[in-house]
């Protein structure tokens, strides 16, 4: 019953919001004179917000149009290079570029889409050929395509790395940094010729011992069954996943919108005071954050399930324990692939030596092919996104990419 109440409720939302955004409108009207005097212009504020925070999302785009490369404005357009029923394998095509590093982004899957790394995408393009992974909302992946797991995860990203080539590199924003990690071990081992030639990792839970969060912390707590009983829902009909075991989208938004409740209030409280301001450019870029934020899709019970036990409750990876398709992981078969590990000073998803301990783990790699960087003042969010990610954080992406290219 959990996903149909949370549909009724998206329904009764979404025709308050609309009536909302219509009373906003006529309040703000230049020819209303109540839009002007008396309680007009905050009663009008005041319904833009809600109409702002209950209304439907859907997958955002890119909108990626253009770059700047050596100083020229160039076109860009959107391919899909390989399609699979869980994910397609998204490439940027800068038209009239060509030898540029390729680099693979590989997006969390974790209750966003992949747009949310716009900002990372979009600041590695002028230098890089890049490659994203764009992973499909779970209740729209009919039944008949089968499950998803961990596994299967690590079965893309290896086929993904094969489209693009020998030679590329991969770049790991969170959540996937233990599949990436676990997909290049594997190709090592394999001798594999389209395994990357670096590895970032930022943010990544590669050892949940180390500094754990409020986010490790709910996962040590509770049984494997507790996840299995509580967060787990069946997609309803009306959509093309009808039956599917899903972990719902609306409910890790709401864990991480809990997290931070009161730094949530006060950007509203802040977009409420910029409309009554007449300021609607900084109410704008507030309204584009939750545009992006709050759009968010399902994970199968599967891959979740399977998150949970490996990565945050037994820690497989770095006890020497992760097992893909029956096959032990050994960081310890990476020799040639440069890893380096991206940690925020204030991340509060994953905690400070959380993503270093994969350079501890990965034993057979010689030291110049380690990096690490600390990044100061920074939290989860800024890692990827923002401006202390594009004058911090890239430039030490793109050296370490360029250092490593072959």
């Amino acid at each position: 019953m959990l996903y149909q109440a949370y549909e009724l409720q998206r329904s009764f939302l979404a025709g308050a919001s609309a009536f909302a955004h219509a009373g906003a409108e006529l309040l703000q009207n230049p020819a209303n004179p109540l839009g002007y005097f008396g309680m007009g212009p905050l009663v009008a504020s005041a319904l833009d917000v809600f109409a702002h925070a209950a209304a439907p999302r859907g997958k955002p785009d890119f909108g990626l149009d253009e770059t700047i490369v050596d100083g020229r404005t160039v076109a860009v357009r959107e391919e899909i290079v390989l399609r699979r029923p869980f994910g397609q394998l998204k490439r940027f095509v800068r038209e009239g570029v060509e030898g540029s590093p390729r680099l693979l982004i590989v997006a969390p899957m974790s209750g966003h889409y992949a747009t949310l790394l716009r900002g990372t995408v979009a600041r590695m393009l002028p230098g890089h050929d890049v490659y994203i992974t764009d992973w499909r909302d779970a209740k729209n992946v009919p039944l008949s395509d089968g499950r998803f797991d961990l596994d299967d995860y690590i079965d893309y990203l290896v086929a993904f790395l094969e489209a693009i080539g020998p030679g590329a590199h991969m770049l790991a924003v969170c959540q996937p940094s233990v599949p990436c990690y676990a997909a290049a071990a594997l190709m090592s081992a394999d001798d594999h010729p389209c395994r990357p030639r670096t590895l970032t990792m930022m943010g990544g839970p590669i050892d949940t011992r180390e500094a754990p969060t409020a986010v490790n912390t709910l996962a040590t707590q509770r049984p494997h069954a507790w996840f299995q009983q509580n967060v787990i829902a069946t997609v309803p009909m009306g959509y093309a996943g009808a039956g599917r075991r899903v972990y719902p989208g609306f409910l890790q938004l709401a864990g991480f919108m809990s997290m931070n409740l009161g730094d949530h209030l006060m950007s509203h409280w802040e977009m409420f005071k910029h409309l009554v301001d007449g300021d609607g450019e900084s109410a704008d870029r507030t309204k584009e954050f939750y545009d992006e934020y709050r759009a968010v899709c399902d994970m199968t019970a599967e891959f979740y399930l399977q998150t949970v036990d490996l990565v945050f409750q037994t820690h497989a990876l770095p006890r020497g324990e992760f097992v893909h398709r029956g096959r032990r992981v050994d960081p310890g078969a990476i020799r040639d692939i440069a890893l380096l590990a991206i940690e925020g000073e204030r991340d509060d998803i994953s905690g400070l030596g959380q993503t270093r301990a994969a350079l501890d783990l990965a034993t057979a790699l010689p030291d110049s092919h380690k990096g690490y960087l600390m990044a100061e003042g920074v939290g989860h969010y800024g890692i990827f996104n923002g401006s202390k990610w594009r004058d911090r954080i890239a430039p030490v992406v793109e050296q370490w990419i360029t250092s490593h290219n072959g």
